[in-house]
């Protein structure tokens, strides 16, 4: 009799390691599931609020990738695909070169990483100290408004203004939120990046390449609000004047895909990005697409002469996905 017990007593404990704790165990190694994906952006977010799948592995490459397939006066392009970790297009992606505002997916990624989005905040003199006629969001000294709302002002518009008010709050100053900046470049693995400041205004010490710009997009979509941010085509936005009067603005995005200038490939969603512009860096464009499976790619583009010569390539670049 004692000896059953005994054998019952084993055929428990298996019972209860196999089909318990060994499945228990099995499940946390698993993948997340591609299924709860858009655009290969995963819906449940861990601790604050980052969406997992963008990070981890990265796409790599020793030098120009498939070159031969397109020919493009753009001075650096890149095309990646983000679930195969693949390079499938490499034009001088290694060149140091200027990036204009594409500057602010730093400036937005390190506000998220430092930053409380629910500060509010009233604007100080900080803001006039932009070169006269560039982007702006319009904000004046004495407004009052949240670092949330300066932030998509930043990225949406691509306002300078909003870009020295976040930088003067987050940083304690402009100096120093640029250091942090040039820090967070290098803990994300950007050695040919440095910043001088945080919009992207000429500098010649002001620089980054098509890789590095990829390592900074990939690190900032792990953030759930600026996947919200890059695919908004405006934002409306309320807040107040120094004398409380009210201000109501809905700022418009810059993306040309996104204002019907501009038309993707049939077989490319666009979800978004961030533009870029000046004498110097030329017409640059940082871009989320995805295919039809909903797989994605961040595709980047520096140095085009024109508006025109800049969406025409990009479509060149999108074409490479295959359907």
């Amino acid at each position: 009799m004692a000896v059953i017990l005994f054998l019952i007593s084993l055929l428990l404990c298996f019972f209860v390691y196999y089909f318990v704790l060994r499945s228990h165990d099995y499940t946390l190694t698993q993948p997340y599931d591609k299924a709860d994906m858009v655009l290969g952006i995963g819906n449940t977010l861990s601790s604050g609020n980052v969406a997992e799948p963008f990070a981890g592995e990265l796409c790599v490459a020793n030098g120009e990738v498939n070159t031969q397939a397109l020919s493009l006066s753009a001075y650096s392009a890149g095309l990646f695909d983000m679930n195969k970790k693949q390079t499938i297009y490499a034009k001088d992606i290694f060149t140091k070169r200027g990036e204009a505002s594409i500057t602010k997916i730093m400036t937005a990624l390190v506000t998220l990483k430092y930053g409380n989005l629910d500060d509010i905040i009233t604007v100080t003199p900080i803001v006039k100290d932009i070169e006269y006629g560039s982007s702006v969001c319009d904000i004046k000294e004495g407004d009052v408004l949240s670092l949330r709302q300066l932030l998509y002002g930043l990225m949406i518009a691509s306002g300078n203004d909003a870009g020295m008010m976040i930088a003067e709050h987050v940083g304690g100053s402009v100096d120093n939120f640029v250091n942090m900046m040039n820090e967070e470049a290098r803990q994300i693995g950007a050695t040919n990046t440095h910043f001088t400041n945080p919009h992207g205004l000429t500098d010649p010490d002001h620089y980054t390449t098509v890789y590095d710009i990829y390592l900074m997009m990939n690190a900032a979509l792990e953030y759930e609000i600026f996947q919200d941010i890059i695919s908004r085509k405006n934002y409306y936005a309320e807040y107040s004047r120094i004398d409380g009067s009210p201000v109501a603005v809905t700022w418009e995005s810059t993306n040309h895909y996104f204002t019907n200038d501009a038309d993707a490939p049939d077989n490319v969603t666009v979800y978004g990005g961030k533009t870029g512009t000046t004498d110097e860096a030329g017409n640059c464009l940082a871009l989320l697409t995805k295919d039809p499976y909903g797989n994605p790619y961040l595709s980047i583009i520096l140095h085009c002469d024109s508006k025109e010569s800049l969406y025409a390539e990009m479509n060149q670049l999108l074409s490479l996905i295959e359907s």
